[in-house]
């Protein structure tokens, strides 16, 4: 794989049983990548331990006065630096080729998982987490996956040089032989104490990123309230954390290149002692003793691989265990009779809703599923082609069943229950069909940076213009905004910018914005929380109408408690304690159900009580 050819077509599928195998599993899905690196490492490594021989050997000439020796260890010499300079270059260029196709194979399997689990993401995963994992932790599991060809390399060049000085003069190369292990090995007893200080920096670097992107997020609150000063010493705080512990961590990484300094030169001095020794007895020659000395000096080149991939296994752990736990999220797991379409032993949904779910729908060839939308857990039903509003009083409860009926459910996967479509589960969907069948829209949706023109260029049915959805969620005034805020006076609002978030325009604004995103999408079914909660009750009355116009014929569920909406609704579904328990307009339910009345019209529980017990 070349980096021309990225993006991959198909990342494949991850092992993420542990960050250790995660990092494994790169390795081997760049097998190809890493050879090349191993063998263009194997003949700069050997270009530099084979000089000190040339050299040897130019030595020796010149004390025996040859000639033709001391040409031809000019013509090896010249060949080994060629070796040496195509060797550096092309193992550097495999090397860099390895960090960044392993880091965008990283990048593409995040970025499939962000797109498979949606809004459920950040309710598992911090979003300052998420933030880490994409952007240094994919450049440090990148780092260890390029240094694993270098460090195979060096090892091989190193085993190769010591049984080359062991056959050239057995004398001396023993010595060599029996101390390089021992160098290669020395900094072993450290690495534990180095990985843990590794892992406390990264976890306080993760805090302080999460801080910091928290903060940024909701830097206009923090303005509001006067709180920049408190957060500004949080984040302080957090970062002298943070540079405490790299400081910690670098001591240590220190004093294992201390050691990787220090050890190499003590061989190279009993290697001196030693040889010269054994020159002065005649049993080495001048040259043979250069040969073995300029081996023993040039080893630290190939040992600083042993430091740097010990340095790069340290720190990409923990980043490719970060990695892997968000990996192995998974979207769903239905399982239990209730997956089937069946309510929970025992127990009848309320009002007109089934037993079980109507398949009045089919399933079109190549299109997603129509008919009714039913969640077995609530009982909630929401017939095809109708505006169904949902009443549940706690907004967080509401936020779950909106996460449910879009098949993503907020608690553990293993226990969730699938919702059905048509009598359809939609787990059983594939994703790319369940995401057109049910879109749904959160009560805080997201605005991308660009032009109006490209936030609503989504995927679509077609069916629905920008400008009739931008009707619809009446956003004239926000039209006229970005027609002022255009650079081009007179310009095309569509053509205007829109900044990161929508931060340039109010609550409201952005909002209805969303709104009109989601309306263009024209999906089977669209679920709406909250979708009015930022703007006034004139402009609320509105877009409620308008969207009932727009949506006519598709099925829409809304989950709100403001009259306005629901007295729009064809039918409304009152959720208490997570079941669905009572069934009607929304007139009908004001009249017959106190809590259903007491939810909707902001009443105290002591005020429901009185109704209650005062008589008919």
């Amino acid at each position: 794989m070349q980096i021309h050819h990225l993006p991959y077509a198909d990342p494949g599928e991850p092992d993420v049983r542990s960050g250790t195998r995660f990092l494994l599993w790169l390795g081997r899905n760049q097998l190809g990548g890493q050879v090349k690196s191993l063998l263009w490492g194997l003949l700069l490594h050997l270009g530099i331990a084979g000089s000190p021989l040339g050299v040897g050997l130019a030595v020796q000439a010149v004390i025996d006065r040859s000639g033709g020796d001391l040409a031809r260890a000019g013509a090896l010499l010249a060949v080994l630096g060629a070796a040496i300079a195509v060797g550096d270059t092309m193992m550097h260029r495999t090397a860099v080729t390895n960090w960044i196709t392993a880091a965008a194979r990283v990048q593409q399997l995040l970025a499939r998982k962000s797109a498979e689990l949606g809004s459920l993401l950040n309710r598992r995963v911090a979003a300052g987490e998420v933030v880490a994992v994409s952007t240094g932790d994919v450049e440090k599991i990148g780092w260890f996956v390029e240094t694993l060809s270098r460090f195979a390399a060096a090892a091989t060049t190193l085993v190769l040089v010591c049984v080359g000085l062991v056959v050239y003069q057995p004398a001396l190369g023993v010595v060599v032989a029996a101390g390089v292990p021992v160098l290669a090995l020395a900094a072993l007893p450290l690495l534990p104490r180095a990985t843990r200080r590794a892992d406390v920096q990264r976890e306080k670097a993760g805090r302080a990123t999460e801080l910091a992107s928290d903060t940024v997020a909701g830097l206009r609150v923090l303005r509001g309230i006067g709180g920049e000063d408190l957060f500004l010493g949080r984040y302080r705080e957090a970062s002298q954390q943070v540079r405490e512990a790299a400081v910690h961590s670098a001591r240590m990484w220190a004093l294992i290149a201390a050691v990787q300094v220090l050890l190499p030169g003590l061989l190279l001095v009993v290697v001196v002692v030693y040889g010269a020794g054994l020159a002065l007895e005649g049993r080495v020659t001048v040259g043979e003793l250069v040969t073995v000395y300029g081996a023993v000096a040039l080893a630290h080149h190939p040992l600083r691989n042993f430091e740097e991939i010990a340095m790069a296994y340290s720190f990409s752990r923990p980043s490719a265990k970060r990695a892997a736990g968000v990996l192995a999220l998974t979207r769903t797991a239905a399982t239990g009779p209730a997956a089937a379409g069946e309510p929970p032993a025992g127990e009848t949904p309320a009002g007109d809703l089934p037993a079980g779910p109507l398949p009045l729908g089919e399933t079109p060839a190549g299109g997603p599923p129509g008919g009714d939308l039913y969640d077995p857990v609530t009982g909630l039903l929401a017939p095809a082609g109708l505006f169904t509003a949902v009443v549940c009083g706690d907004p967080d409860a509401a936020g779950r069943l909106a996460d449910r009926l879009g098949g993503h459910p907020p608690g553990e996967p293993e226990a969730h229950v699938s919702v059905l479509l048509g009598g359809t589960p939609l787990d059983e969907l594939p994703l790319g069909t369940a995401r057109t069948a049910v879109l749904v829209q959160d009560k805080d949706p997201v605005l991308l940076s660009g032009t109006l023109r490209e936030l609503l260029d989504v995927p679509a049915s077609g069916r629905v213009t920008p400008g009739d959805a931008l009707a619809a969620a009446r956003c004239g005034d926000v039209l006229d905004a970005l027609a002022q805020a255009s650079a081009d006076p007179g310009g095309d609002p569509m053509d205007t910018r829109i900044t990161e978030r929508g931060r340039s325009l109010s609550g409201g604004q952005r909002q209805r914005l969303a709104l009109a995103r989601s309306l263009v999408t024209d999906p089977e079914v669209l679920v709406l929380d909250e979708p009015t909660s930022a703007v006034d009750s004139h402009t609320e009355a509105r877009v409620a109408a308008g969207v009932r116009q727009l949506r006519t014929g598709r099925t829409t569920v809304v989950l709100a408690s403001s009259p306005l909406l629901l007295d729009l609704a064809d039918r409304v579904v009152f959720v208490r304690d997570g079941r669905a328990v009572a069934v009607g307009t929304h007139c009908e339910l004001l009249a017959a159900e106190e809590r259903y009345r007491a939810v909707v019209t902001r009443e105290t529980e002591e005020d429901t009580l009185v109704d209650i017990e005062e008589p008919a």
